[in-house]
């Protein structure tokens, strides 16, 4: 009996660890295929830039491109008039990346430019990006983007009908999470989604209430992070008149991290500085 069960129990046995090794293996596959620090050869770069299919493709050859430009590699300018194409491309999240890549090289003219094109982009995120590297090219030309960021901004019902809600206030958002459903008269569903990470400050309607098209239904305040990137973006660029807005961080509570608001000091600092200088 027992020389009968042995074979069995090899294969038992070789089964479980196969099956041990493919849950290893896969998660490991799926976050390699993914990891945007992944390198990639020059062939790589050039096949995934041009792959329309996959656009995480393209948003880790971009990434490989930015990488290489801040290691000084002269060599990644060949790619250069691509990056400036695919900020022009249909997906969000492919002209963001762009813009962040072209923020990499403050010399290239090419990117300068592009940047400025994107300043009129219709989504949020993707102006901000360009906002922000714009002030490497020493332009100030996306001050207004800059200062948007660190306002609490209305999210408002884009149609006409009944809502439900996705979120509560005090929930924090990332882009494009789905904040309410609207369903208008003729049966249709209308998702609103948050245009920016950031956290819901007020909710200004229920759930099962009718709303009107352009009707504000929250308030959306900015994530640390954005706040922090467009604090030390007006330390270089910002105004006397931009205090106040810096000062509402200065002076922001403890639920702002300290980074946030020790930004906030110096770039109040330097505007009161420059100002000062300026000052006949």
């Amino acid at each position: 009996m027992s020389e009968k069960t042995t074979p069995q129990r090899s294969r038992s046995v070789l089964l479980l660890l196969l099956l041990a090794v493919l849950f290893i293996f896969i998660p490991f596959l799926t976050w390699y295929l993914t990891w945007f620090g992944r390198p990639l050869t020059d062939r790589q770069i050039e096949r995934y830039l041009d792959d329309e299919e996959k656009p995480r493709h393209a948003q880790h050859a971009l990434s490989q491109i930015a990488d290489r430009i801040l290691r000084g590699d002269p060599s990644v300018r060949r790619w250069y008039p691509k990056v400036v194409s695919l900020a022009e491309h249909p997906r969000p999240e492919i002209r963001l990346m762009a813009a962040w890549v072209m923020g990499q090289d403050n010399q290239a003219e090419e990117f300068h430019r592009a940047l400025k094109r994107l300043l009129s982009d219709a989504v949020p995120m993707v102006r901000r990006n360009a906002a922000l590297a714009l002030v490497r090219f020493g332009d100030e030309s996306g001050r207004s983007e800059i200062l948007q960021m660190l306002r609490a901004e209305p999210i408002r019902a884009p149609d006409e009908g009944t809502i439900a809600l996705s979120v509560s206030a005090g929930d924090d958002v990332r882009a494009e999470t789905l904040l309410a459903r609207i369903r208008r008269e003729d049966g249709r569903q209308v998702d609103v989604r948050a245009p920016w990470p950031g956290r819901i400050e007020r909710v200004l309607t229920t759930s099962g209430a009718r709303v009107r098209t352009g009707e504000e239904i929250f308030r959306l305040i900015p994530e640390p992070q954005q706040a922090y990137e467009a604090l030390r973006a007006l330390y270089l660029i910002g105004r006397a008149e931009d205090l106040p807005e810096v000062e509402r961080y200065v002076n922001a509570d403890s639920a702002w991290p300290e980074a946030v608001r020790e930004q906030a000091r110096r770039t109040a600092h330097a505007i009161r500085q420059r100002a000062a200088q300026s000052t006949p």
